[in-house]
This record gives structure tokens, C-alpha cells and sequence, in this order.
């Protein structure tokens, strides 16, 4: 990661609002006046609660939702108005690993031909595609007959190596990775981890990581935001937001994500309930 290099992604003063229930309903503001940026080569933690909007600001840079206001620039181009073909020419360089391994993979479809798909969608040769594929399999450490067998037959961590892999397939500049381990258990986690770090070492891909566990997304980023109530509070170095945050909200997160060992565990419980109140609730 060069810090001097300009941002590949920025996010500036992102407001999004969804429609409200029943007839002539407000709408429900979920994003207020975001801000955030991602350098190549660079992660980008955000994390905060369930109903905190940061999957919002996640599907808003993929075009998944609108935004009623504010810019999202991508390699100095604003993107937050792309047509339908322009989003088709960012899928190259912008792709998502969603947090569920199994339900974003088409069960019927075979390792390979889930990872195929994208390859000729861009116009790649079929045999150049198969090459490819070998080499991501190789990349995410699996074997490469797995490439003939169907997504029930692996483990999740082993589904979630699987997403990891179509998301490489284009050889992506940015990877939005939404919840991506929040599904696995803490040691598998660990492992995938591990791999996204190291494949972000090989490739210089840029990663916005989005979590509701700061533990986890201490592990991983450079930079860290938190957002509570579709606003960012805190954001600066990871180390310094998940060592020395200055919000509560920060430190409820800290306090609340959860570790290994049982005693440290039962420590850090103790201690959320000496400053929290034993009904507090972070997920």
C-alpha cells in the first residue's frame, strides 16, 4: 500500500433514504452525509451494528441502492450514476464476497463453472478461463478437482475460499466484503482471514471489509470507520481506533466482540457490564 498514492475509492457526504411503510410513509434516512476513502493496496474496516447502515454504504458503491445525494468517485471517475453497461465495465475492477458462502453460490453449479461464469461474461477464452481457474483455486488453497464438484460437498470455510476465488476471478482492484466471516466459526475464521491478507499482499487489491466485530476488523485493516446510526463517528489508523477510541460506541464494540479464551472472554464481559449495564446489546 502506497500512503501517498490517491484514493481508488472515495465516498463524499453519501446520504441514502428508503422508502417508508404504508401510504405517504416519510422515507427512512439510512446514510447521513458519509465520508471515507480506500487507497490501493489498502483495507478499510467498517463496522457497527446490525441497522447501523454500513452494508448500505457497501451496496451503494456497487450500485446496488441509490443515493439521494453526495458522490462516489472510483479511479476519479464518479460512479454513483452509472448506467447499466458502465456498472457491467466496473464489475472487472469492483467486486463483493457476501457473508453467507452457501446461499451466494449457485448450488447447481459446479466449483467451476461458478467460477467460469465471470471469465466468459468479460469475453475470455474458454481454455484462457480454465487456466485461470486452476491458478485461483491454487490462490485460495483448494485442489483443483474441486472445480468439478458442486458447493454442499465443502465445508463454509471452504465455500467462503470458494466466493473469495470468483471475486478474484477479474483480477478486481477493490473487493467490498460484506460480513465475509461472520458466518464461520472463530478458527475458520482465522484461516480466511489470513487468506485475504495474503492474497491482498500478492494482488494490491483493496479491500472496504464491513463487520460488526472490531476484533476481527482490527486483524485485517489499515484505517478503520465506525458508524452508528447511518453516521461515521470515529474513523483514523485501526490501531488507534481499536486501541484508544475516543467514542463510547467504539468501545462497547471493542468490549463486546468476542475472543478465544475463556477467561480473557469473561474479563471483557465483566468489563461491558460494569460500563454498559448487563442489558446492553451490540450484534
Amino acid at each position: 500500500m502506497n500512503l501517498e498514492s490517491e484514493p481508488l475509492l472515495r465516498v463524499d457526504d453519501l446520504s441514502v433514504s428508503f422508502p417508508g411503510r404504508g401510504f405517504r410513509a416519510p422515507r427512512n434516512q439510512v446514510l447521513r452525509d458519509v465520508s471515507l476513502s480506500i487507497r490501493p493496496g489498502e483495507t478499510l474496516g467498517l463496522v457497527g451494528e446490525s441497522g447501523s447502515g454500513k452494508t448500505t454504504i457497501g451496496r451503494a458503491v456497487l450500485g446496488l441502492v441509490p443515493a439521494d445525494s453526495g458522490t462516489i468517485t472510483f479511479e476519479g471517475a464518479e460512479i454513483q450514476n452509472a448506467s447499466r453497461r458502465d456498472r457491467r465495465r466496473l464489475s472487472r475492477d469492483m467486486q463483493v464476497i457476501f457473508q453467507d458462502p452457501y446461499t451466494s453460490l449457485n448450488p447447481s453449479m459446479t466449483v467451476g463453472d461458478t467460477l467460469m461464469e465471470p471469465l466468459l461474461a468479460q469475453g475470455e477464452g474458454r481454455h484462457r478461463a480454465s487456466a485461470r481457474i486452476a491458478d485461483l483455486l491454487d490462490r485460495v488453497r483448494l485442489p483443483r478437482g474441486a472445480a468439478g464438484r458442486l458447493p454442499r460437498e465443502f465445508s463454509g470455510g471452504q465455500r467462503q475460499r470458494i466466493a473469495i476465488a470468483r471475486a478474484l476471478a477479474l483480477a478486481p482492484k477493490l473487493i467490498v466484503c460484506d460480513e465475509p466471516v461472520s458466518a464461520l466459526d472463530l478458527t475458520t475464521q482465522e484461516t480466511v482471514l489470513e487468506l485475504l491478507i495474503e492474497i491482498q499482499q500478492a494482488t494490491d487489491v483493496a479491500y472496504l471489509f464491513i463487520s460488526h466485530d472490531l476484533t476481527v476488523v482490527r486483524h485485517i485493516s489499515h484505517r478503520v470507520a465506525v458508524i452508528y446510526r447511518g453516521e461515521i463517528i470515529e474513523q483514523g489508523d485501526a490501531a488507534q481506533v481499536t486501541e484508544r477510541p475516543e467514542q463510547a460506541y467504539t468501545r462497547k464494540l471493542l468490549l463486546a466482540a468476542p475472543v478465544v479464551d475463556p477467561a480473557a472472554q469473561r474479563a471483557r464481559r465483566e468489563a461491558f457490564e460494569r460500563e454498559f449495564g448487563r442489558t446492553a446489546v451490540v450484534r
